[in-house]
């Protein structure tokens, strides 16, 4: 099942039990019906045919019954920008770094706040492990470890 916004948005309430979803800092406009669109968070040039690992503004913090999808977002999507490595699993916490790959002949610019990825929230049920690899608490871009 997919979160929609209504659930999201109660998730993140002041009145979320410890460990619950958290995506910071969060911003109204992100969110969308059924999915919360992520920001990068710092100017970077996606050259034509490469794949540049760009960070997330926020910080997302995924509790036990919640994994998430990223996918480009269309605007984005049109210009030949694809996203890879784009599973989050329960219990991740960290800035996410974005696998963005540019199929497009022209260099593409990104600007800090540039809303780019759609963050889809998906209900996990019976969930019994929760993600403690090396991407935990990532702050920047991460490079393969």
């Amino acid at each position: 099942m997919i979160l929609s916004s209504r659930e999201i948005t109660s998730r993140l309430g002041e009145n979320s039990q410890e460990g619950d979803l958290v995506i910071r800092p969060y911003s109204d406009k992100c969110q969308q019906p059924a999915s919360y669109d992520l920001r990068v968070a710092e100017e970077v040039v996606l050259p034509a045919k490469v794949c540049t690992l760009v960070h997330t503004m926020e910080w997302v913090e995924l509790p036990a019954d919640i994994a998430a999808t990223l996918r480009c977002r269309s605007s984005f999507g049109r210009q030949g920008v694809l996203v890879t490595a784009g599973f989050v699993d329960p219990g991740f916490r960290g800035q996410l770094t974005l696998c963005l790959i540019n199929m497009g002949v022209e260099h593409i610019a990104l600007h800090k706040n540039d809303r780019v990825v759609q963050m889809i929230l998906h209900q996990v049920f019976n969930g019994d492990q929760m993600y403690n690899g090396r991407y935990q608490d990532s702050t920047g871009a991460i490079k393969a470890r």
